[in-house]
């Protein structure tokens, strides 16, 4: 596909995204307004970052008044993944995208703009993370700036809804690949597994969550990798 049907097909994909961000980033601009921030600090800081966990972790950190060393480490860790997960959709771009390109879609990396990048078939084009990216920040930034105005109008077992919102949508997206592949259906419950144990088992329920989707990721991914490489002809 060409730039135009690829920014497109991008688009039609995020826009499932994009409604998912808007439910959930509602209760980040509650949580930054209600913690002192201006609501266009809230909306700006949406628009800039694009991190759920990495924002909520932010605004806590801003509202303790902890230091810069201390937000840079934990935003961190927490995004870490994020590098691991440019470095996946590097692959799959064409050898000749400039860097300029690589570098934009890297920073439109989330963990769902990911799932629906790696499943597309053969090379990508950058300008279909563009389209996806188009659907989604637009979505986050608005959901924060709703949030934000709205304040605490909307009773708590709305807001309970909103904030699980995105997790079915994450299932919707990683599920359709899962059920077509079997190695995607293996690397899929490995991680639930693996998670499971870092949720439960003591000392390892001790480590940071952005640790351990790093941990899970670089596991699961390296064994798959082994077990199941993908050949050249299939890429």
């Amino acid at each position: 596909m060409n730039g135009k049907e690829s920014f497109f097909k991008g688009l039609h994909d995020g826009v499932p995204i994009g409604l998912g961000y808007f439910a959930v980033s509602f209760t980040f601009g509650i949580a930054a307004v209600a913690g002192g921030l201006s609501i266009w600090q809230a909306v700006l800081i949406s628009l800039s970052n694009v991190t759920s966990a990495g924002q909520f972790a932010g605004i806590e950190i801003m509202f303790a008044a902890g230091s810069f060393w201390e937000m840079a480490l934990t935003e961190l860790i927490i995004n870490l993944r994020y590098s691991l997960m440019s470095f996946s959709i590097a692959q799959k771009l064409r050898r000749d995208v400039p860097f300029a390109h690589r570098f934009l879609v890297a920073f439109g990396m989330t963990d769902e703009i990911f799932a629906v990048s790696a499943s597309q078939e053969g090379k990508l084009h950058p300008f279909y993370s563009y389209g996806a990216m188009c659907a989604a920040i637009p979505g986050w930034t608005l959901g924060t700036l709703l949030g934000a105005v709205s304040g605490s109008i909307l009773p708590d077992f709305i807001m309970s809804a909103l904030s699980v919102a995105i997790y079915g949508m994450f299932m919707a997206i990683i599920i359709p690949p899962a059920r077509k592949n079997k190695a995607v259906m293996a690397v899929v419950i490995a991680a639930m597994l693996l998670s499971t144990l870092f949720a439960v088992v003591p000392l390892l329920n001790k480590i940071g969550s952005g640790f351990v989707i790093i941990i899970v990721t670089l596991i699961v991914a390296g064994i798959a990798a082994a077990v199941a490489p993908i050949k050249e002809g299939e890429s």
